[in-house]
This record gives structure tokens, sequence and C-alpha cells, in this order.
């Protein structure tokens, strides 16, 4: 239910859902633990955002001394550029302001920044935000934005579903770290996976339990079934982190499987005792569980793309990935039409094309069958 509402969300557009304050905390800390200095003397970007809702803003100002920034800069879009439907009524904080305009806060983004005290108190906090409205409608792929993304150093974001893949774009254009939040199924994207294989980009720490809470404007109507009345809350399971800067939990081993594990204790009947299957396309085993990759396999293994967010770099390589067009040049084999004619005949009984090509496959009960999509991965130590 919560990918078929995230689906709908992107689908149309009504896809403002704001990340919760202990979420954006429990992230930035993991950060900080492994690097105390990670965001010292550095300008901090937060496209995106609604700088006087958002909880980026209010935590990079909270802390904007004790982790040592250099400026941080938070923009929004202008209410006008929003889907239909999401209310916008300007707050007393911008109706006061000598900048405010009637006009300018229907068709213009914000710019809120921070870089010193403006209020004499010898701290520099969310009270020494300062606000202005952009040129443009807030839009990152404006000229604008684009200016203030170069001259920042880290772009940290919540950006709306249905741009997740060009904001990615946007950003390694530039060589630019960032922290962003986005959906489990963007991994596929051509995008996206490569980033990963070349480990120019992870997952993050993670949300708690796996579980992202977001506030939206449209949550009741885009959210049916994830929606808690009791707190205005939207519960997503397929929501995570994609980042470039370093975090311990990272670099923590994932346990293997021995041959004693397979055979006394494994709970995947799959391998228990019997081993792995061979792919018949790749010169790979099939590893169906991540909690069964074999400690003593040499080879390559095809593991479950969940298996990226316990990946160790110092543990694993990743070669690429089962998929149609042999972008790694890894296949063994390429069915023909005929051939998927056939396997799909002998294992369905009725006429059909079996995309065998589109994944690995083995041999189950002697017929062809593929399995669900996989990564390919070799320990380090093989590699060497």
């Amino acid at each position: 239910m919560a990918n078929e509402n995230l689906s709908s969300a992107r689908k149309a557009k009504n896809d403002e859902f704001y990340t919760q304050y202990r979420d954006i905390e429990r992230e930035m800390n993991a950060y900080l633990e492994f690097n105390p200095d990670v965001f010292r003397g550095k300008t901090v970007l937060l496209p995106c955002d609604d700088p006087e809702w958002s909880n980026f803003t209010k935590y990079f100002a909270q802390n904007f001394q004790a982790i040592g920034l250099k400026k941080l800069i938070s923009t929004s879009y202008a209410p006008n550029s929003k889907p239909k439907g999401v209310p916008y009524q300007p707050t007393l904080f911008e109706m006061e302001s000598e900048v405010f305009s009637e006009e300018k806060t229907q068709t213009n983004g914000k710019i809120f920044t921070l870089t010193r005290d403006t209020t004499g108190d010898d701290a520099i906090n969310v009270e020494d935000l300062e606000w202005d409205y952009l040129e443009g409608d807030g839009d990152f792929r404006s000229d604008e934005i684009r200016a203030l993304r170069d001259e920042s150093d880290i772009v940290i974001t919540n950006p709306p579903f249905s741009l997740f893949r060009e904001i990615l774009n946007w950003l390694t254009e530039a060589g630019k770290d960032f922290v962003l939040i986005g959906s489990l199924n963007a991994i596929p994207y051509k995008e996206v996976f490569p980033l990963f294989k070349e480990e120019r980009m992870w997952f993050g720490n993670g949300f708690q339990a796996g579980n992202a809470y977001f506030s939206s404007p449209v949550s009741q109507e885009f959210a049916a079934g994830v929606y808690d009345s009791s707190t205005g809350l939207v519960k997503f399971r397929n929501v995570v982190w994609f980042a470039t800067l370093d975090h311990g939990r990272r670099h923590s081993p994932l346990k293997l499987m021995t041959e004693s594990d397979n055979v006394k204790f494994s709970k995947h009947k799959q391998v228990k005792g019997v081993g792995y299957a061979k792919y018949d396309n790749y010169d790979a085993i099939e590893v169906p569980f991540t909690d069964a990759i074999p400690s003593d396999f040499e080879g390559v293994m095809g593991v479950p793309i969940g298996f990226l967010d316990k990946f160790n770099p110092d543990q694993f390589e990743i070669l690429g990935r089962c998929e149609n067009l042999d972008l790694y040049q890894l296949k063994t084999k390429v069915y023909s039409s005929a051939e998927c004619k056939d396997a799909y005949l002998a294992k369905f009984g009725k006429p059909g094309t079996y995309d065998l090509n589109a994944n690995g496959v083995v041999f189950r009960s002697n017929l062809l069958e593929k399995v669900y999509q996989r990564i390919l991965i070799k320990h380090k130590r093989a590699a060497k």
C-alpha cells in the first residue's frame, strides 16, 4: 500500500512530504559521529524547502555553531508553482516583515540565509535567519538556484518525489556532496545504480526501524491506509536516505553464512543443506537473501537489491546487476525469442513470452525460472 501511495503522489505531483525533526537529527548525528568536522567551515544549501516550516532549516540553524557551519542557505518554491489544492497562507512572520510583498508572496520563492549574529545575543541560531524573496519561483533548475548550488559545499533536502532523478543529476553534474531523501524504487534507475557501483553514493544511516513519517498537506487524499489521523503523519516503508557523506554503519561488517550455518542453522530452505543454485546466464550463484551470503565463496554472487542497505565497501565489491542490456558485460548467455517462448510454455502451460534476459535465470524442477532483481557482487579479498 505504501508503494502505491507513493506512486499516486508522484503521478499527481502532490508530493510535499515534510521530514520530522527527530529523523533529521538522527541522520545528521550519524555523519557527525563518524566525522565531527563534516560540516565545519561548510556552506549548506537546503533547496526545495519551506524555510518557515522546514525542520531542515530549524535543525541547521539551531546547530549552526555547534557543528561549525560557515553559511546556511534555504530556499522555497513559490506557492503558485505548487500543485493545485495545496493551500498557502502567509504567516505573521512574513506579513510583518519590511520586505513583505502581497504579489511576490505568491509568485516568488523565498531565500533564508544564516551567517552571523543579528540579534546581539552572542549566538548564531534560528533567531538570526535573514530572508528575502528570490527573483524567480525557486525551481532548483533555474540559474538563480544553480548559482546557490555552485556556492555551496553540501546540499541536503527532501526533494519532491517526482523530481528525484532530476535533482540527483543536478547535484552529480556539479560534483556536490549531498544527503537526499528518496524512494527505494529509484535504485534500478540508470542515473542511480551506477553511483552505488562506483561508490559515489550510498544509503545513509536510515530511518528508525525503516519507518519514515512525514507531515503533508495532501496526506489524507494521497496516503490512504498509511495516514494516521491521530498524529497527522504519513508512514512510508520504502523511503530512504541517499548520501555521499560517510557514516559508521556503512563500515559495519555484514555477518556471513558459513558452511556449518548453512547445514545446521539456515532458516532459508532454498539453500539449507543444498547450497546455492548457479545462474544459467551469468557466471554467478544465486543468493536469495542478504543474510545467506556465503563467507567462503570466491566467485560472483547475485544478491537482493536490499543488500545495498548492508553494503560494506571494505568487505564487498559491486560488479553490476542482472539486467536486459548487459551494461556491465557480465552475461554469459542471451536467450533467443524462441527460447523465451518455449520456457514460458514449459513453465506456465500456455503460449507466451518469458523475458529471461531481464534477470538472472536458474533451473528449478528442470524448468528455467528468472529470479527477482539481483545485484552482482564479489568478496573484496577475491577482487585483489
